[in-house]
């Protein structure tokens, strides 16, 4: 992110009221954190990004919902000293509804569920419907982006904490720069993310990753869909898991989960591995309490030890390198893109993914008609057809619909 050195910013981040007290904890900061909140505030001056991400990663995170307020649109780029806001001038009521809005609205239904606490029917009322407006300007803005079941749970955090008037920056950038891989029309990139988990287990507990190589690793799609807010209740917890979560790179948050499933092993082992229904569902409920700052700590000591690149299996390879574990691979990097920049990005991995599905419809076609002698052959046009559609791009189901045409025609079989 740029330093912005004007009188004006540095009187934007200069001690803002600090309150005396952490709202969730609900007694005086410490010493040692009242002193990390005079350290995060002077590099919210000096816009040194460097040193807020390690403040966010270290004991204590931002501290508190006030800081957050300062520190989390800088993590995310959207700050005051450099924003790249897109024109809102158009009212989002007037642009066309998105198709995604039904669904929204029966998960914001059911939000709020855990915190805040003690609020009353009307004030839970006013909340469901700030968060149910903020979600549909999002899509409508940004029409492109896929809703997914867990969205809320997200954004419901930011809201929170932001307030109503400077979250619509932030989820956008969020979305676009930070999960966009969840909102593409395709879960596929999601599930990709969890093929990393056999790997960094396997990289630090072998036996432990032969033991649970029966089970797939979608026990962990919930939580990390979710950055983790789906599954935890304690909003002390999740506002400190975001302080983490916002200012490091994007697979983070799957060596998180990593990790939880490496804390878990002697419990793990007690459960036979040919029992994989009862792997999974053990693995898909987080255990509690989780001790928030032993696993962040322990998460950044195996991330530094087996970093994605060095991953066995070639893991890391099989992730685009349009995909936000790629585009994020540095801990600054969200902050200094665009939103152009992410629906950039979001264009690209949807039309890897299109190719992707195009030619496993052609070889689900060349099973389906094999015949020995034309293998060969359609092996060679689905080639030319895959070359085809990343040459000059074109329309899926016209392709698949061509193809097995040309099928038909050559073999004289029918479907």
């Amino acid at each position: 992110m740029g330093q912005d050195s004007g009188d004006d910013s540095q009187a934007d981040y200069e001690d803002p009221k600090r309150p005396s007290t952490s709202p969730w904890q609900g007694g005086p900061l410490l010493d040692i954190q009242a002193r990390k909140v005079t350290s995060i505030l002077d590099s919210c001056n000096t816009g040194d990004l460097d040193t807020l991400v390690g403040l966010a990663t270290s004991e204590f995170g931002l501290v508190e919902d006030d800081v957050r307020r300062i520190a989390w649109p800088i993590l995310l780029g959207c700050d005051r000293t450099n924003v790249h806001h897109e024109d809102t001038c158009q009212d989002w009521r007037d642009l066309p509804r998105h198709k995604d809005e039904d669904q929204v609205k029966l998960d914001v239904n059911r939000s709020f569920i855990y915190y805040p606490e003690n609020m009353s029917e009307r004030e839970l009322d006013r909340r469901k419907q700030e968060l149910s407006e903020l979600i549909t300007e999002v899509l409508r803005r940004h029409p492109m982006l896929c809703y997914f079941q867990g969205y809320h749970d997200i954004v419901q955090v930011l809201l929170l904490v932001l307030g109503v008037e400077h979250s619509l920056p932030a989820v956008t950038h969020l979305s676009l720069l930070r999960i966009r891989d969840f909102m593409l029309p395709s879960l596929r990139p999601a599930l990709l993310h969890l093929r990393l988990l056999p790997s960094i287990i396997y990289a630090v507990d072998p036996g432990l990753c032969k033991h649970l190589s029966g089970t797939e690793p979608f026990f962990a799609l919930a939580a990390t869909l979710t950055l983790y807010a789906h599954d935890i209740q304690e909003y002390g917890d999740i506002a400190r898991l975001f302080d983490f979560l916002l200012a490091r790179e994007a697979v983070v948050s799957v060596y998180l989960f990593a990790v939880i499933v490496l804390q878990r092993k002697e419990e793990l082992l007690e459960i036979p591995d040919d029992e994989p229904e009862m792997l999974h569902s053990i693995l898909s409920k987080l255990p509690k309490p989780l001790d928030i700052e032993a696993l962040i700590s322990k998460t950044m000591t195996v991330y530094t030890d087996y970093p994605p690149e060095k991953l066995p299996f070639r893991a890391w390879r099989q992730i685009s390198s349009y995909s936000v574990l790629k585009t994020t691979r540095q801990p600054t990097q969200t902050a200094s893109q665009t939103l152009a920049d992410g629906a950039f990005y979001f264009r690209g991995q949807a039309a890897s993914l299109q190719r992707t599905e195009l030619r496993e419809e052609a070889l689900k076609i060349l099973q389906k008609y094999r015949k020995p002698a034309r293998a060969l052959g359609l092996a060679l046009f689905v080639g030319v057809i895959s070359w085809w559609i990343r040459r000059n791009g074109g329309v899926y189901s016209f392709l698949v619909n061509a193809l097995t045409m040309v099928w038909r025609a050559r073999t004289g079989v029918d479907a």
